[in-house]
């Protein structure tokens, strides 16, 4: 039911009234601002489809109705002279993006007031619809010149329509259709094919040159229309066509930006002669009579519908090993190996060709002499010509020379794939080891160096804080070199497997100690608390063991936030081991970067470092027995921690 906005008004001097129908909202919204601004004429109804506009104007009998020729349900121009039964004074004019002359006659014809496109600028159109009050019947409006308003240009570009090229030297049939089946444009090559005028055409519903099939139009329309196909294709006959043509017909719609269907699109082809082969070739006779009794390369054989060999060729005689007398009348199972014959597969084979039209594998079979060859097998179920099932064709392939020599080639290309993604790998590894090392490099050495050439050229101009704050610098700079230096030597030591440990008690509550210590002297300013409950031993490489707290401190540091938490403590599940775990206030790591958290230069979002880092603390605490996990946080990903098992010192444990 279409939108009443309003009634007429009474007394002298009241505006004359308008419906608009568009099935697109924003056109009517746009149209219906730009009349409503005008204050020339008065809106009292809206609709969406041809069966509303009819509504509208038996409701409203308004002086103007503006009508769409594209709508669902039903379109302009079938709702046109039902408007003028149900209200005779209302002049209706024709509001629509397609341009075809013939469209404009036929609406005109039916009785419109007036043909307007929807490329006409909004102003031009409120003067054309008062015009028409005045006005005898119209002649089609012509395209406008430039539109003076981009906006509205913008909005109704969408709704004009979309197939502008000119299509009428086409070799196929093409048509635009309205989205209840009328055609408003049709090209010279479908009138030929129909056998009718282009202007005939216009105007016309497709479904009364479907030799009778309305059916089938109207179920392609409700397909496209309820969204269930993009691309319907139907195939009929042409009405009144002589000697009978068959046609195939291919409908896609023309969408908004929105997704809506404005007009549809037809395509149509000559099938008649594909259609009169293919009946011809259905009627001609289906049974394989193509047996070359002297290929020798194909065991090429017929089968009864039993799956009885019927005849043989040299082909069959040289791969399988048995002569025509001794097969003929045996069933096929005799080619397959034990186990398969008692599963009942050669049946199995058959029931599939006679049920698909054919069937195809590849697979061991047995010779006479009980050796066992690598098949190709094709069987093919064969019907006489009035579609009776008489039997199948069977072609074996001897492959096994094939499939051993793609077996070969197979694994020499797996050997060589596998090479190659190592090469390949070592390659990228050594690039990112160079780009991250000169990386980590740079700051350092600047500093250094920058520092060096401050103090040899002005140490005397420098007061006694600046040249602390300087040397502070150069030991930090000199820090971090150590310190990225003993990542790589320990990471290249991991690698070859070369890593020596010195094994003795270490108190983890001073290796915390240690690391908080040397992590704020790094870092003044940073807030690191560290915790251990008292006692906890550890039997390890104490410098191989604060190298991996420090990385894990570091690493906190550089990716998280403050403050950094480190404690140790005796695992809850396991008392003789020991947990220490370091915690920041950051956002934590992404999902997508746990599973390569602890490679071998994985880098985390916030950039910088070498990648080693992580790569170490876990490889120190394996070769210490233990291991180093992350463990997530909230639901929220925050609240991460890093935490390094190790197990506890025996004398410790036994306290």
């Amino acid at each position: 039911m279409g939108e009443e906005l309003g009634s007429d008004p009474g007394g002298s001097g009241r505006r004359p009234t308008i419906v608009i129908v568009d099935d697109a909202a924003d056109v009517r919204t746009l149209v219906r601002s730009r009349l409503r601004l005008s204050g020339r004429l008065e809106v009292v109804g809206e609709g969406s489809t041809g069966v509303e506009a009819v509504d509208a104007a038996r409701r409203h009998r308004p002086d103007l109705l503006l009508l769409d020729v594209s709508m669902p349900e039903m379109d302009g121009l079938v709702a046109l002279p039902l408007i003028l039964d149900v209200s005779p004074g209302t002049r209706v004019a024709m509001y629509s993006g397609f341009s075809e002359d013939g469209l404009a006659h036929r609406a005109v014809a039916l009785g419109a007031a007036a043909f307007l496109e929807k490329s006409t600028p909004l102003e031009r159109l409120v003067d054309q619809l008062v015009a028409l009050l005045d006005a005898g019947p119209v002649a089609p409006v012509e395209r406008s010149g430039p539109e003076v308003d981009e906006r509205d240009r913008t909005v109704l570009h969408e709704h004009q329509e979309r197939f502008r090229e000119v299509f009428d030297d086409a070799a196929i049939g093409m048509a635009t259709v309205t989205l209840a089946g009328q055609v408003v444009r049709a090209n010279a090559a479908l009138a030929a094919l129909l056998g009718r005028r282009v202007e005939s055409l216009v105007g016309l519903p497709y479904a009364d040159l479907t030799g009778g099939r309305a059916d089938l139009v109207a179920d392609a329309l409700a397909q496209i229309l309820d969204g269930r196909s993009r691309v319907v294709q139907l195939e009929h006959d042409v009405t009144g066509a002589t000697p009978p043509r068959r046609v195939m017909a291919t409908v896609a719609p023309v969408l908004d930006s929105n997704g809506r269907p404005l007009y549809l699109f037809w395509q149509v082809q000559d099938v008649t002669a594909q259609r009169a082969a293919e009946e011809e070739l259905r009627r001609s006779e289906a049974r394989f009579r193509l047996l070359v009794e002297n290929v020798e390369d194909y065991a090429i054989f017929m089968l009864s519908p039993e799956g009885l060999v019927e005849s043989w060729n040299a082909g069959a005689q040289r791969i399988k090993g048995y002569t025509a007398s001794e097969i003929v009348g045996r069933h096929f199972r005799t080619f397959y190996p034990p186990e398969v014959q008692e599963a009942r597969h050669p049946e199995h084979e058959l029931e599939l060709a006679l049920r698909d039209g054919h069937y195809e594998e590849e697979g061991w079979r047995v010779r006479k002499d009980g050796g066992r060859f690598w098949a190709n097998v094709l069987i093919t179920a064969v019907h006489d010509q009035t579609g009776r099932h008489i039997g199948f064709a069977k072609i074996t392939r001897d492959n096994t020379e094939r499939r051993e020599m793609l077996e070969g080639r197979e694994a020499a290309a797996g050997a060589l794939a596998e090479a190659n993604a190592q090469l390949q790998q070592a390659a990228e590894d050594q690039a990112h080891f160079l780009a991250v090392t000169a990386h980590e490099l740079r700051t350092p050495v600047g500093v250094l160096a920058g520092t060096a050439e401050m103090l040899a050229a002005h140490a005397d101009e420098l007061d006694a804080e600046e040249r602390h704050e300087l040397l502070e610098g150069m030991g930090s700079s000199a820090a971090r070199l150590r310190r990225l230096l003993a990542d790589l030597l320990t990471a290249s030591r991991l690698q070859a497997s070369a890593l020596e440990l010195d094994v003795e008690t270490v108190d983890v509550g001073a290796l915390l100690d240690t690391a908080a210590a040397a992590a704020r002297r790094a870092h003044p300013g940073a807030e690191i608390e560290a915790t251990a409950e008292p006692g906890l031993l550890v039997e390890g490489d104490r410098d191989r063991l604060g190298q991996a707290v420090d990385n894990l401190v570091a690493n906190a540091l550089r990716h998280g936030s403050p403050p950094v938490l480190v404690w140790a403590r005796a695992a809850g599940t396991d008392p003789d081991t020991v947990e220490i775990e370091v915690r920041d206030a950051g956002p934590g790591v992404s999902e997508e970067m746990r599973e390569r958290l602890f490679d071998r230069f994985a880098t985390g979002r916030s950039g910088g470092g070498t990648g080693l880092g992580l790569y170490i603390v876990r490889q120190l605490a394996r070769s210490h027995d233990g291991e180093a996990t992350y463990r997530p946080g909230g639901a929220d990903g925050t609240g991460g921690s890093f935490v390094l098992t190790l197990p506890r010192s025996g004398a410790d444990a036994l306290g």
